[in-house]
């Protein structure tokens, strides 16, 4: 699903940023763009990247 329309950020290119160390929307605005058009897309963004880092803890953590 494209989550930036501005920049065609994916979350899967979300997860991805994540996975190579993104934690922040300030990192996937400097790998890709996203949140640099209009910006509407950064709340959701960083709910996508939380989301990401909690289920890799949980994980890790079993």
């Amino acid at each position: 699903m494209y989550v930036c329309l501005c920049k065609a950020v994916t979350d899967s290119e979300i997860r991805e940023a994540v996975e190579d160390g993104a934690v922040h929307v300030e990192h996937l605005a400097a790998r890709s763009g996203l949140g640099t058009g209009c910006g509407r897309c950064q709340e959701l963004a960083q709910q996508l990247i939380d989301e990401h880092l909690a289920a890799d803890l949980s994980f890790a953590a079993a």
